[in-house]
């Protein structure tokens, strides 16, 4: 039995990974990725213990994509984002957590590039430019997180994860 629950963990939580590698790597709108969605529900799904196996996935596709100085504070972000998921028990929770991650991601991977220094200059100006510019790719952010976490509710409400038993007790 336990290692039938196993099996099946592991092909959802690779299959939610391959979604990581897919939608980063296939040609896509700026920013309109399901990573954040993702760094909140995997966590949420099967547990605290996957925010590594998470950050994982965006190592890997980061091998393809290229590499960038700002690594440390996207993952950070969705290292902080995966961790608010155990405070998402309810529907309600979770779309505004998701809405929550969008923020936060936009927050702090553009707190690091400001702190860089490369592209605004390190004052209170340059940061408020820095977070002014970066508006536009916000809005591609927060639709694409908003629109795959309904699309991981409908999966949860439609039983998809039935198999999960920590995700039948929240």
């Amino acid at each position: 039995m336990l290692d039938n629950y196993l099996i099946k963990n592991f092909i959802v939580f690779i299959s939610c990974v391959g979604i990581v590698l897919l939608f980063r790597i296939i040609p896509h709108p700026p920013n309109f990725t399901p990573v954040i969605a993702l760094s909140l529900y995997l966590p949420f799904i099967f547990g605290i213990w996957s925010i590594p196996f998470c950050i994982l996935g965006f190592a890997i596709t980061d091998y393809f994509i290229g590499f960038h100085s700002l690594l440390f504070w996207t993952w950070s972000a969705l290292a902080f984002t995966g961790y608010t998921s155990k405070f998402c028990n309810k529907i309600y929770l979770r779309i505004v957590f998701s809405f929550i991650g969008a923020l936060t991601f936009f927050v702090i991977s553009n707190f690091g590039v400001w702190i860089s220094g490369t592209l605004y200059e390190i004052s209170v100006q340059g940061l408020l430019n820095c977070y002014i510019m970066a508006i536009p790719f916000f809005t591609n952010t927060l639709l694409s997180t908003m629109f795959f976490a309904v699309i991981f509710e409908l999966f949860i409400l439609s039983k998809f994860f039935y198999l999960i038993p920590n995700l039948n007790k929240k």
